[in-house]
């Protein structure tokens, strides 16, 4: 803008005052902005070598103002972030398989915190830019802001994910599951509706604060709907009604010191020579110490406690429960390398 300004100025100023000719102006205007000093066309008029002067004033003024910008630009780091945000969505084009978290919330921050701690390579969707910036200028390699979410590495696309571009951007097409948790019931409408037309086989999992809003969401494509408020309150109520049944899911769902994990196998996942043993020659409790509490049937169906004598099959998953020392057992002695 400052450089057009300038060019529009000397060109009206050689014009006017010299009565050069548009040609002769717009050369004058030239040399003189680039101090290259040819010499002038015709000789100067007492006005026209005022209006150098102070046009020659005005371009040092133009000249130092944008060293100043660039300068600001380099070594405050804007170069630097730029950088960063190019090299980043250069990784995120190479991921395959990945969770999308949209939404960098209380709730956002929670299932991106569970997720990495199951290993899982995530991609957060953002708007608030300041927020990200803030939280990776935290990180120290410590827990902060009792978020649970530690040091490391927040491979972020800053933007709105109601957007396709952003989606695409975050790499949709190649992704596993998408988690939305924004603010709006309506914006995560939209982002369930807009991940499933760019990814029909996409895992949708929708936050959702009123209950009206859970089938306008399973209808825009998403395959659950979670409602945080409506758990909370549950959650208290059972606290007085059936306290030591909420404790021990508290146990489960990570809330406690001592916490147990819920883990499920695939039959498919399962060492070959393993296949077709029933539950009580497989003998998961008194080999790993962890229990199988549940079983999905190929068919949808689910047992709970599956008889011993059930024989898994192609389709099945087992469920089960178990400190981490015991899930890791079973998973070194029952999972196929």
């Amino acid at each position: 803008m400052l450089t057009v300004s300038s060019l529009v100025i000397g060109l009206v100023g050689f014009t006017v005052i010299e009565h050069f000719s548009l040609v002769d102006a717009f050369y004058m205007t030239v040399t003189t902005i680039a101090t290259v000093g040819y010499g002038e066309v015709h000789p100067f008029s007492v006005a026209g070598r005022i209006f150098v002067s102070f046009y020659i004033l005005y371009n040092l003024i133009v000249v130092a103002y944008l060293v100043s910008v660039l300068s600001t630009f380099i070594f405050d780091g804007e170069l630097r972030k730029l950088f960063k945000m190019y090299r980043t969505d250069q990784e995120i084009k190479r991921f395959s398989g990945h969770i999308i978290v949209c939404g960098f919330g209380r709730n956002g921050r929670k299932a991106f915190q569970e997720l990495r701690l199951n290993g899982a390579r995530v991609v957060v969707v953002e708007q608030d830019e300041q927020l990200m910036k803030s939280l990776a200028e935290g990180r120290s390699g410590e827990d902060y802001d009792g978020d649970g979410v530690a040091g490391g590495k927040i491979f972020t696309v800053v933007g709105d994910a109601t957007n396709d571009s952003v989606l695409q951007q975050a790499g949709v097409e190649r992704a596993s599951a998408l988690i939305t948790a924004l603010p709006k019931d309506a914006d995560n409408v939209f982002v369930a509706l807009s991940a499933r037309a760019l990814n029909p086989h996409l895992k949708i999992i929708a936050r959702a604060s009123y209950k009206s809003s859970e089938s306008k969401l399973l209808s825009a494509g998403a395959d659950s709907v979670v409602m945080p408020d409506e758990i909370g309150g549950s959650h208290m109520a059972n606290l007085v009604v059936r306290p030591e049944v909420i404790r021990f899911l508290d146990l489960i769902s990570g809330l406690s010191a001592d916490k147990l994990r819920l883990e499920e196998m695939n039959f498919s996942q399962m060492r070959e020579d393993l296949h077709g043993r029933s539950i009580r020659e497989l003998d998961v409790r008194s080999i790993t110490g962890a229990t199988i509490i549940g079983l999905r049937q190929a068919d949808g169906t689910l047992l709970v406690s599956p008889p011993v004598g059930y024989i898994p099959g192609p389709g099945d998953v087992l469920l089960l429960l178990g400190n981490e020392e015991q899930i890791e057992t079973f998973e070194v002695r029952f999972r196929q390398l």
